[in-house]
């Protein structure tokens, strides 16, 4: 079964998952090792590999210590074009449909379809729709964007609309990393009501009481970065509380 086919499966029995977004400019291998561990242990759904900028030449270290350590899917999470790598299992082929960047929709992608043809990397086409979450991102600055403001759901919810009108085969909400305010729940809602497609939520998430709400809001997948760097306590506890949702849905 592919990576998409298990969200797809995992959607449609209404089980959640937890991703653990790493970024290769932040990570030393001391502190991955001490995630690797933990996740394995908490049972974490999938690794998420990038970021904004990449600035050095870590991304490969990244993701052959987690392949060497245990068999969580890794799946690149690129910034821009030059974030590839055939180490790992999946790409999140992203189109910044929140904006109207040329580049983030289409270009960048006619510049690494080629490459990405013949890689072993199962490509997944991805909406991906910046939030508003309080303060200036990387995202919202190098993409030279506007994010949807905080309280839009319609807005967000007719661009999710048309994503999965045009074919894209996941929906990403992110309130970029350092958000002081994640994506609000009554949003969720009104996106994972609207589409067929499974939901990500990332940007934010500082507690598992947050990360449990917006499962029960419909989101599929949480994504979580910044917050388990100062504290990786905080994996286990956000995948008891979202994999917890999984047998309360089974016991029901």
């Amino acid at each position: 079964m592919t990576i998409y086919e298990s969200l797809q499966q995992k959607k449609r029995d209404g089980k959640k998952s937890l991703a653990v977004l790493i970024d290769p400019d932040k990570m030393r291998l001391k502190h991955l090792e001490q995630i690797i561990s933990i996740s394995k242990d908490a049972a974490v759904d999938y690794f998420f590999i990038g970021g904004s900028l990449i600035v050095n030449d870590m991304l490969d270290t990244v993701l052959k210590e987690i392949k060497t350590n245990c068999d969580i899917p890794t799946i690149l999470f690129p910034g821009n074009s030059f974030q590839l790598s055939y180490k790992a299992d999946g790409l999140l082929f992203l189109s910044l449909i929140s904006g109207r960047n040329a580049e983030l929709l289409i270009g960048n992608h006619v510049v690494t379809a080629p490459y990405l043809k013949v890689s072993p990397l199962e490509i997944i086409s991805t909406g991906y729709i910046l939030v508003d979450g309080g303060v200036s991102t990387t995202v919202q600055y190098i993409s030279n964007t506007a994010p949807i403001p905080h309280s839009k759901d319609d807005i967000a919810l007719c661009t999710a609309i048309a994503g999965e009108m045009l074919g894209l085969k996941l929906m990403y909400l992110d309130a970029g990393s350092g958000a002081k305010q994640p994506v609000s729940t009554s949003m969720i809602e009104a996106v994972s009501g609207a589409v067929n497609i499974p939901v990500i939520v990332g940007g934010g998430i500082r507690t598992a009481e947050k990360a449990f709400e917006n499962v029960q809001a419909g989101a599929d997948l949480i994504v979580i970065g910044n917050a388990f760097e100062k504290d990786p306590s905080l994996i286990m506890e956000m995948a008891a509380a979202i994999h917890g949702k999984n047998k309360k849905s089974v016991s029901l």
